[in-house]
C-alpha cells in the first residue's frame, strides 16, 4: 500500500531523514520506533507532504505520492494525527469532528462514521458541545484520533498518539488503535517512543536511529531483540 525508497527530508541544511526505505501493506499495523530527534515525526511529515521529500520516491498504491499535494494526499484516503493533537481549541468537539469530513460530501455514510467515532469514544458524545481546548489531554487525543478517523482514511499516520497521557489512558488510546484497524480494516503506520507498548499491537516494525533504519522484523521479534531490548524496553 505504502512504499518509501530510498527516502531523504529534512529543515534548512539539516537532513533529518538519511535514505530510508520501508513497506506498509494493506491492513497491517506498522509501527516505526526510535529516541528523540531519530527522524520518526519528519518521516510522518514527509509522507503527508508537510515536509518535503528531497530524494528518492513515496509510492501510494504505486502512484508517486512524494509528488501530490497536501489536500490531494488526503483525498487520496491518508490522514495523519500529528504530535501535540493539534485540535482547534475554539470549535466544539462536534465542530472539531466536522472539520474532519470537510472533503466529504456523502452526508448519510459522514452521519454514520460520526456514530461510529461516539462509539469509540463515547466521552466525546457526552461532551460534543464543549470546546476543544477545555477537554484533558487524553480526550483532545481522542478527538485528534476521531477527527482524522472523520476524513475516513484508509491509510491513519499516528504521531506518538500516547505523549503525555496518564497509564490508564495510553492502555485505552492502543487498545481502541487495534480496535480501528481490525474493525474498518483501516492501515495504521504509528510512530511512537513508548516501544513496548506499540509492539505489543503492530504485525511488524521499524528501528530508527539517527535518520536510518537500523533493524526491522516482526513486532514478536523486535520484542525478543536484546539490542531493542536494551535501547528502548529498558529490560
Amino acid at each position: 500500500m505504502l512504499k518509501l525508497e530510498n527516502v531523504q527530508s529534512g529543515y534548512g541544511n539539516i537532513l533529518a531523514v538519511k535514505g530510508i526505505s520501508l513497506v506498509v501493506n494493506q491492513g497491517e499495523i506498522i509501527t516505526l520506533i526510535g529516541a528523540n530527534g531519530a527522524g520518526k515525526s519528519t518521516t510522518l511529515l514527509t509522507i503527508s507532504g508537510i515536509v518535503r521529500c528531497r530524494s528518492g520516491k513515496i509510492l501510494l498504491n504505486n502512484e508517486e505520492m512524494h509528488k501530490m499535494d497536501t489536500d490531494t494526499i488526503v483525498k487520496k484516503g491518508v490522514c495523519q494525527v500529528p504530535e501535540g493533537r493539534h485540535i482547534f481549541p475554539q470549535l466544539t468537539v462536534k465542530e472539531n469532528l466536522d472539520m474532519g469530513a470537510f472533503l466529504r460530501n456523502d452526508t448519510n455514510q459522514i452521519k454514520k462514521d460520526l456514530d461510529y467515532v461516539f462509539s469509540l469514544f463515547p466521552i466525546l458524545e457526552e461532551r460534543k458541545h464543549q470546546y476543544g481546548g477545555t477537554l484533558s489531554g487524553g480526550e483532545q487525543q481522542m478527538l485528534a484520533m476521531s477527527r482524522a478517523l472523520m476524513a475516513k482514511p484508509d491509510l491513519l499516520l499516528l504521531d506518538e498518539p500516547s505523549m503525555g497521557l496518564a497509564p490508564l489512558i495510553i492502555k485505552q488510546i492502543f487498545e481502541i488503535i487495534k480496535k480501528i484497524n481490525k474493525e474498518s480494516n483501516t492501515t495504521i503506520f504509528l510512530v511512537e517512543q513508548n516501544a513496548n507498548q506499540a509492539l505489543q499491537i503492530a504485525d511488524r516494525g521499524y528501528v530508527l536511529e539517527n535518520g536510518k533504519i537500523t533493524i526491522s522484523g516482526s513486532a514478536d521479534s523486535l520484542l525478543e531483540n536484546q539490542g531493542v531490548q536494551k535501547a528502548y524496553l529498558g529490560l
